[in-house]
């Protein structure tokens, strides 16, 4: 009798190790889950590296981690320090043109067609009747403010979060190639045969989807800063990592370009703000329909759908790397479906 609940007890045992471990783990899931993302992605880069340095494994991944400190965490850590000291003076500056008496409306507000003189009425009133301004500014004030600080602790926990997951990747990197033997003999056991296959569509879906995303916004990001360089428009640098992180989520770069335009029509340069709104729409927006094919060349389109309930529950669930999660956890799923339905191998497209 014994003999015949043992393994019913070994079950139960494993099972209650393994919740443990998750309540322990859990703070730093979606740090850990955003690491193997980036080792998977970056792992042949790591493997020719670890080549040319004669296999020395730590070399080899101290390069790689503090590959990743300079592309990842610095530019957050720059944005969301410029970000704050931006809010910041922007506040100053609005709160001492009130008292000043001297904020008035763009003056190519009026010119917009069909409710441009409309608006810039309004707000020539709203200026002109203190009382009023100072009601709705309390009825705007705490919700602004919940606003900003929704945004500072989301890009706070993101660097957080990043740095931690670059942590993370240095270990990934040094002890990968056992980790992916241990993961390829456990998983066969598991599910047989088809583990290797399971495995390898898993691994293509990640690195199809994080070189889509990720060069997709480094592509919108550089074109974005030629515009921007041309155009005469301050802070490039700022503004261009600004797109690089919006490209992530859909229809983001045009509140960053859309903006440019809205300070070059502001400051009396009207040409310009015309080329920024087609240098935007045409090709800083136009480049999501090109490099995404280019660089996941294979397989079936992931449903738009998709892409942006990856990047809002990703949010909601893990924080800002879960803009890189949530698609990616969602393609993983919808690839393997597709091998496991339709018998297909192939990598999924975002777009």
């Amino acid at each position: 009798m014994e003999k015949r609940f043992e393994p019913y007890a070994r079950l139960a045992a494993v099972i209650f190790l393994v919740i443990g471990c998750f309540f322990v783990l859990r703070p730093f899931l979606a740090a850990m889950l955003f690491a193997v993302c980036v080792s998977i992605s970056s792992w042949p880069l790591y493997l020719r590296l670890l080549h040319r340095l004669k296999g020395r494994r730590n070399l080899a991944a101290a390069i790689m981690t503090v590959s990743l400190v300079l592309v990842v965490v610095l530019p957050l850590v720059l944005v969301t320090y410029n970000l704050a000291d931006n809010v910041s003076r922007m506040y100053d500056q609005i709160r001492a043109a009130l008292d000043a008496g001297g904020l008035q409306p763009p003056s190519w507000l009026a010119s917009v067609p069909l409710v441009g003189e409309t608006i810039d009425g309004y707000l020539r009133r709203l200026i002109g009747d203190r009382e009023e301004l100072l009601r709705l500014g309390k009825t705007m004030l705490e919700p602004a403010r919940h606003f900003l600080a929704s945004g500072g602790i989301v890009l706070g926990s993101g660097v957080a979060q990043t740095s931690l997951a670059v942590f993370v990747s240095f270990f990934l990197y040094r002890d990968g190639q056992q980790l992916q033997l241990a993961l390829l003999t456990g998983s066969t056991r598991i599910i047989g045969d088809s583990a290797p296959g399971v495995l390898l569509t898993i691994s293509r879906t990640v690195r199809g989807v994080m070189y889509g995303l990720l060069g997709t916004a480094l592509a919108q990001a550089l074109v974005a800063v030629a515009g921007f360089l041309i155009a005469g428009v301050p802070a490039v640098a700022l503004l261009g990592i600004a797109t690089f992180i919006l490209s992530l989520v859909p229809v983001g770069p045009p509140l960053i370009w859309g903006g440019a335009a809205i300070w070059l029509f502001n400051e009396g340069h009207t040409g310009w703000g015309i080329f920024m709104l087609v240098w935007g729409a045409l090709l800083i927006s136009g480049v999501d329909n090109v490099v995404k094919p280019m660089l996941i060349s294979r397989g079936s389109s992931l449903p738009f759908l998709l892409v942006l309930l990856g990047v809002l529950g990703g949010v909601l669930a893990f924080g800002f790397v879960g803009l890189f999660i949530g698609p990616t956890l969602l393609a993983v799923l919808y690839s393997l479906l597709q091998t496991w339905t339709v018998g297909e191998t192939s990598v999924p497209q975002v777009k």
